[in-house]
């Protein structure tokens, strides 16, 4: 009974050494271009959503309630590299709870082609300083 333990075991060893192999054979590996494993193509881009009409729509998704915003303006959008999502600036003229001017706030926004499912004020890491904006 030992000696068919140990060849069972052996020929375990020897499946495992045969079959671990195949993991080796991926798009860096030194062989032949027939058995590597081919990399992935990312997905192409689809073409960017209109962000003008988007915010347009859903000001109150940008701004809160009872800040006024007037003068609206965007920038292009720009594919988020974190997601499959798109992101842009979007500038106004703000009014505050109690009728102050807040002056103009910069947000960036984070959308999808059909909804604006974040956004936060502008900081200096969003390079809303340096785009263009176009009058929503």
């Amino acid at each position: 009974m030992g000696q068919g333990l140990i060849s069972t075991a052996a020929l375990l060893a020897g499946a495992t050494l045969v079959l671990g192999g195949c993991g080796l054979a991926d798009s860096h590996a030194v062989w032949p271009e027939i058995l590597k494993v081919k990399a992935t193509e990312p997905a192409p881009l689809e073409a960017p959503p209109n962000v003008k009409q988007l915010v347009a729509g859903k000001l109150d998704s940008v701004f809160t309630a009872g800040s006024q915003p007037t003068h609206v303006r965007v920038s292009a959008p720009v594919h988020d590299p974190r997601s499959t999502g798109w992101t842009a600036c979007v500038r106004a003229e703000l009014t505050s709870v109690i009728g102050k001017p807040l002056g103009t706030q910069t947000y960036r926004v984070f959308f999808n082609t059909t909804t604006i499912f974040d956004r936060r004020l502008a900081g200096e890491d969003d390079n809303c300083l340096t785009e263009t904006f176009e009058p929503v």
